[in-house]
């Protein structure tokens, strides 16, 4: 974010929604209310509320950097809390004409998607939800309203996780095979347990009392480490993961690595995924004459993302095309594509469209009549006005639907509009709304 939309964001003193306590939510809120010019109010639950400030205790206890590097102290955590405030799940609020309200997202405790109405443009904001059944958590709610925006975090947007069961099964038969040799269980998290089986901070391993009890006990292999969730690169999680026969102490010294690690539930980045369908997909064989119909894969993106190059065959030695100068499209046989590209966000949106373009495409792949370029000229305008003007009403508007004679039927508190697009005339029985539609078209 650069420096002028931050200051912009600051003064403007907007509303500030904590969805959970986790670190990668919550780290930055002390500072953010104590050492920037933020005044605005701050919402979160009350279980997220009266975690984050025994997170962020524990997380300045066991930090690396220097008192003098710190971002904020305990004190800024502690006076912090006075300026949080809570809701709660599916109490509605309403601050400078913004409303809101809150879903269980089935995260963590307290963890909550957050819905924003905004003058009528409804936004869903969230970071990690479940929708999978819990012993202690209910499921993330479907809201009873289709949001326009959805603001969610991805960070396993992509990737499958094994079954709860098989999950739970893997857990549960380490703890046993580890405690009857008489061993004990380190598991990197946020709280304490029993002295046989141990749920320490930080996950990390990179200090605290997880990384203690780490180095007492690595070394003997009737023990074991069970590692629940992500890692992050530069830690010592990261590091046993690949198990290394050695570590290195704090202190320096080398000790051998002989427990047992179990990673349980989270899925390797860049892990390939498999995915099958019909070989008749294919490239068309030659650019459409005016008139003539054309099917493929080519010709399908060529509508749907406008912006794709047929690459020469000596450069891409064999049938290949290239979609927003992004991504490349390669025929490789009978049955097989192959795309690639440099993973950035706006590149991975462009692979995932030309994936589902691919996996959607029926073995009777849609004709394309191709018409002259003025009359196709003429109709995709007319076409994409036709769009934006729809767009731009549901936006001000939100119930807007197609009636007869190609009218808009606009719906307002419970009051209706017809609104003819080509003269721009609005019939209404409220004369209110006959002016907003008038005046919004």
């Amino acid at each position: 974010m650069s420096c002028d939309v931050l200051s912009t964001l600051l003064h403007c003193n907007v509303l500030h929604f904590l969805c959970s306590f986790h670190l990668d939510h919550a780290a930055s809120l002390p500072y953010f209310l104590e050492k920037t010019t933020f005044k605005g109010p701050v919402f979160m639950t009350l279980a997220t509320k009266a975690i984050y400030t025994l997170l962020l205790s524990d997380y300045v206890k066991v930090s690396k950097v220097s008192v003098e590097d710190m971002l904020y102290d305990e004190q800024d955590i502690l006076r912090s809390m006075d300026k949080i405030e809570v809701i709660d799940f599916h109490q509605t609020l309403e601050v400078n004409g913004i409303r809101f309200w809150c879903y269980t997202a089935g995260h963590v405790l307290g963890a909550a998607m957050f819905m924003v109405d905004i003058a009528g443009v409804r936004v869903i904001y969230t970071g990690d939800y479940s929708r999978e059944e819990d012993r202690h958590l209910r499921p993330a709610e479907i809201p009873q309203f289709s949001p326009d925006i959805c603001i969610i975090e991805s960070t396993y947007g992509v990737q499958l996780h094994q079954p709860r069961n098989m999950r739970e099964k893997c857990f549960i038969d380490v703890i046993h095979s580890t405690i009857s040799q008489g061993g004990r269980v380190l598991i990197p998290a946020f709280a304490l347990g029993r002295p046989s089986v141990v749920m320490a901070s930080p996950s990390g391993l990179q200090s605290g009392l997880s990384r203690q009890l780490f180095e007492i006990w690595c070394s003997d292999k009737k023990n074991a480490c069970v590692i629940p969730g992500n890692v992050v690169e530069g830690t010592l999680t990261k590091t046993i993961i690949n198990e290394p026969k050695e570590v290195t102490l704090m202190n320096g010294i080398t000790a051998s690595l002989n427990m047992h690690n179990t990673k349980i539930i989270s899925p390797k980045n860049c892990q390939s995924v498999e995915m099958y369908f019909n070989s008749e997909k294919r490239l068309a064989e030659k650019t459409p004459e005016v008139g003539e119909t054309v099917s493929g894969l080519l010709h399908r993106l060529k509508q749907i993302l406008e912006s794709v190059e047929s690459l020469p065959d000596e450069e891409s030695e064999g049938p290949a095309f290239r979609v927003h100068e992004r991504l490349t499209v390669k025929y490789e046989s009978e049955k097989l594509f192959s795309l690639h590209w440099r993973s950035d966000p706006i590149s991975d949106m462009v692979s995932d469209s030309v994936m589902a373009l691919v996996l959607n495409i029926s073995c009777e792949i849609p004709k394309v009549f191709v018409e002259s370029e003025e009359a196709t000229k003429t109709e995709e305008n007319s076409k994409k006005e036709e769009k934006v003007v729809h767009a731009l009403l549901v936006s001000l508007l939100r119930d807007v639907k197609f009636g007869e004679n190609g009218e808009l039927v606009i719906s307002v508190d419970g009051n209706v509009g017809h609104l003819d697009k080509q003269s721009g005339n609005v019939e209404s029985e409220n004369e209110g709304l006959k002016e907003r539609v008038r005046v919004a078209f």
